[in-house]
């Protein structure tokens, strides 16, 4: 396993930590993670309005906004709502749910984009992907008016790769292995770098959602340069169809507290 790095971190442009308290939990007890990402989902969903078309994200995060969103529709706060999944998970979550979906090609413009992020940095880059719905993810956030990032305080970083995790590369599965050896090349002066296929637990090649591959890229000491020319970088590699660095897409950061409390971070 590898050990997180410790990234310098520096929140801008914060808003006052606001009370969100979970109502069950006294002020001394803190929250476990799992209720962290619930209070930052609730607290999104109240920035949606009626009428609006929502990019609905992927993950565990993601699924307490959708169940929210849900909720406030089904009692009668929210209404017209139309939601664009960004998973073939997440839409089948959100048809359980009772939320009426499309898709990008009949509302190229989202009104609201809410989805979590496996890692957040000063600047609000994000990385995501882990879970493997990245392009889809980028294209619906990309299309969005407003973007806004349910996260947890685990999830901050000093800097991209910062917790020593996976940064994810979708790539096509043809020559595979090709792709991998050029990913790697063009990151041989990182020290620590490294990179590989994900696979899935049968220890096959791990396939999204649109039949891709994923490469798992390392960096010991976060991703190094100017972010724009690394994206510009990967993107020009044949095989390549598109990496998890979400760059100045995100509007707005609601990162929930250990003590319940948020913090919503305006770009």
């Amino acid at each position: 396993m590898r050990t997180p790095m410790a990234c310098t971190q520096t929140l801008s442009n914060p808003l006052p930590s606001s009370p969100h308290l979970l109502p069950h939990k006294p002020d001394s007890i803190q929250l476990t993670q799992e209720e962290m990402k619930r209070v930052a989902a609730y607290r999104a969903a109240d920035m949606v309005g009626s009428g609006m078309v929502v990019g609905l994200g992927t993950g565990s995060t993601a699924a307490h906004f959708i169940d929210r969103l849900a909720e406030l529709m089904l009692n009668g706060s929210l209404t017209g709502i139309i939601g664009i999944p960004t998973s073939l998970q997440t839409e089948k979550h959100a048809i359980k749910a009772g939320i009426p979906l499309s898709t990008l090609d009949s509302h190229p413009i989202v009104d609201i984009s809410i989805d979590g992020a496996d890692e957040v940095d000063p600047k609000y880059n994000l990385v995501k992907g882990r879970g493997g719905s990245l392009f889809r993810e980028k294209m619906i956030e990309g299309a969005s008016r407003k973007f806004v990032v349910i996260v947890d305080e685990t999830k901050m970083v000093g800097c991209l790769g910062g917790s020593g995790l996976s940064v994810p590369v979708e790539i096509v599965p043809f020559s595979w292995n090709y792709t991998l050896l050029k990913i790697q090349k063009l990151f041989e002066n990182e020290i620590g770098f490294s990179a590989r296929l994900r696979v899935d637990q049968d220890n096959k090649p791990f396939k999204t959602d649109n039949e891709n591959y994923i490469i798992e890229m390392f960096f010991e000491k976060g991703v190094s340069g100017d972010l724009n020319e690394v994206s510009d970088k990967l993107l020009r590699l044949t095989g390549v169809i598109e990496h998890g660095m979400f760059l100045n897409m995100a509007t707005n950061v609601v990162m929930a507290k250990k003590d319940g409390s948020l913090v919503i971070l305006n770009k």
